[in-house]
């Protein structure tokens, strides 16, 4: 199907964290049409290996292009870390954009000492594509990293306050920013999972008000309106663009953490429950 710019965009996850790029990109460009699917059925992905993230993130993706979109954004850090080249291979001549490089750059242009840290899952962290995109940017930037498995499922949980959430970020991060922090702590912190923002108010709480916390979502909408316009595709119809939800279980629960995310009211019409 050729591309045409009244088409919507598609975005996937493996559950609602991607829901924080859509609502930067309904920000960012009021007038496109688009199209998410959370595979909250396989969440999480960030503790899978390789080979199962990439076939769970080309059935996924294969879902959005079958029902006729201009662009895939995979709004999943542990998909676009592990199969991004995958689906761009798969999918072309369609364009397929992740969330890891915009999150680098934006990274990099925040960090004063070059001193950078990334959080995210397991999968993620594991193939170290956040270190290598940041150096491919700034060569002498000095990196870290550090999985934060339970952040996820918080998230999904909608626990996104409080001393409990404060507590276990500190179990996470303390050997990085505490006290008893063993090297000079990083300056910027880039939240390398799209779950993560829900948990911003805390975390800043726990790094310290000096540390530049980096939400690759409004990075990403910048970066999809660029493509967008260098391909001719800006949609130029008049009138706000619609959004569509997909799930691969339980609308209920998708309806209710989703409303966390989008900061709105999502009911379960507006959900629809697909299979891969």
């Amino acid at each position: 199907m050729q591309a045409r710019p009244s088409l919507p965009i598609g975005l996937f996850d493996s559950g609602m964290g991607g829901l924080t790029v859509l609502k930067a990109l309904a920000t960012t460009l009021p007038s496109e049409h688009l199209l998410y699917l959370g595979d909250t059925a396989r969440l999480p992905y960030g503790t899978k290996g390789r080979e199962t993230i990439i076939r769970y993130t080309l059935a996924a993706a294969g879902k959005l292009v079958a029902r006729g979109v201009k662009m895939l954004v995979i709004a999943c850090n542990t998909a676009t870390a592990n199969a991004l080249p995958v689906v761009q291979a798969k999918f072309a001549p369609l364009p397929v954009l992740g969330v890891v490089e915009p999150g680098a750059r934006a990274a990099v242009q925040a960090s004063v000492s070059g001193r950078i840290v990334v959080i995210g899952t397991e999968a993620t962290i594991r193939s170290d594509v956040y270190a290598k995109a940041i150096h491919a940017l700034r060569p002498d930037a000095i990196t870290s990293a550090k999985a934060c498995t339970l952040f996820v499922s918080m998230a999904e949980e909608g626990m996104m306050q409080g001393r409990l959430v404060e507590d276990i970020c500190r179990y996470y991060l303390d050997d990085i920013f505490g006290a008893e922090a063993r090297t000079p702590k990083p300056d910027t912190m880039i939240l390398g999972c799209t779950h993560f923002p829900l948990l911003k108010t805390a975390l800043e709480r726990v790094v310290g008000g000096d540390v530049v916390v980096v939400d690759p979502a409004a990075t990403v909408a910048t970066g999809v309106r660029e493509e967008l316009i260098a391909l001719d595709l800006i949609n130029t119809e008049k009138g706000e663009g619609t959004s569509h939800f997909m799930t691969t279980d339980n609308q209920e629960r998708f309806a209710r953490t989703g409303s966390l995310f989008l900061g709105r009211t999502l009911t379960v019409e507006e959900i629809e429950l697909v299979d891969l």
